[in-house]
């Protein structure tokens, strides 16, 4: 098939990418580079699958000719503005990347034909504090951010497209996702923000007391998720969980183990819009499609602290070389004198 994915070159999306790839399909992928990278998107090249890139916005109009150059089959929609605090200071920016994009992305899909549309929700946002766990996916969602809010209103904005214009659709409310690549500041997650500054000697900030209770997906288990949505029996919205509560203690304590890391943690304020505790069932994504996480979290530390013990030792030799190579260039010109 041909599939574009929106926030392609981003942590889930480039994972998704490969998975496209190496299973066969032809693959666009849109986005504007804000968070994401290309780098992400190397090893494709090697094997001669590196996919069709487009460094456009999702709410800019030339979207219109991504979608009638490309002409997909199927739409991977993940780009978005991920971060709660951001969407809580700038609800308008928030607004305008999540819902205004995402309409326009639902928009050329159904001008284009498109024949599925697989969409990015959020399991830990659209339902508000939980009134029991594991939260299903008939849980009564009351966003407690405007974040959470813009993927609840693209749910709906799929129903209708789908009710008034055909286009299907299936919406993964996804859990934490952790896992290599996922870089940048603290809008991440979690596990890869201790597990830099683990490796990196720095103290770890955990917000509130420590005790609230996440549900962790490593991000393999996403991406197959994901792929699942293209079955024609997905439709509507599924949970994308383990469907067990980790607390973000026993995650310090688990990087601990896994990095060697001996500091305390520093504990501060909790944080405006988030929930305090949920984890989801994945009951419905199970009985219909066959997704289960395959991906101990024990497991996924190991390989999320492997990617990062790798990256830091590259980095670490490369500003090695540089001031190799510039002490040797300081000693060239010493001798020229």
């Amino acid at each position: 098939m041909r599939c574009l994915v929106t926030g392609g070159s981003g942590f889930i999306g480039s994972h998704l990418v490969e998975a496209l790839a190496a299973a066969g399909h032809q693959v666009g992928v849109v986005d504007n580079l804000s968070t994401g990278s290309l780098d992400n998107l190397a090893g494709l090249a090697a094997g001669g699958r590196y996919p069709a890139v487009y460094q456009t916005d999702i709410a800019h109009p030339r979207l219109a000719e991504v979608f009638d150059d490309f002409r997909p089959e199927a739409v991977f929609h993940l780009a978005a503005q991920v971060d709660v605090r951001v969407s809580v200071d700038q609800p308008g920016v928030d607004a305008k990347t999540n819902i205004l994009g995402s309409v326009n992305v639902l928009e050329n899909s159904a001008r284009t034909g498109v024949g599925k549309v697989v969409f990015a929700s959020s399991g830990g946002a659209v339902y508000g504090e939980p009134r029991h766990l594991p939260v299903t996916e008939d849980h009564p969602r009351a966003p407690m951010s405007p974040y959470g809010l813009t993927k609840y209103a693209v749910e709906h904005y799929l129903r209708i497209f789908a009710e008034t214009k055909g286009l299907k659709y299936a919406a993964m409310r996804l859990a934490n996702i952790y896992g290599p690549r996922q870089e940048g500041g603290e809008q991440n997650g979690v596990v890869t923000i201790f597990t830099r500054a683990m490796l990196s000697g720095r103290q770890c900030r955990i917000f509130g007391d420590g005790e609230q209770l996440r549900d962790y997906v490593y991000v393999s288990d996403i991406v197959a998720a994901f792929v699942a949505g293209l079955d024609p029996r997905a439709r509507g919205a599924y949970n994308v969980g383990t469907g067990v509560g980790t607390s973000v203690n026993q995650v310090f304590a688990e990087l601990a183990r896994a990095t060697g890391y001996a500091a305390p943690a520093v504990y501060t304020d909790p944080r405006a819009g988030e929930v305090r505790d949920i984890y989801l069932s994945a009951g419905r994504i199970e009985r219909e499609l066959g997704w289960r996480p395959a991906v101990s979290f024990a497991e996924g530390v190991r390989r999320t602290v492997d990617f990062y013990s790798a990256k830091l030792s590259e980095a670490a030799r490369q500003a090695a070389a540089g001031k190799q190579a510039a002490a040797a260039k300081q000693a060239a010109a010493h001798d020229a004198r």
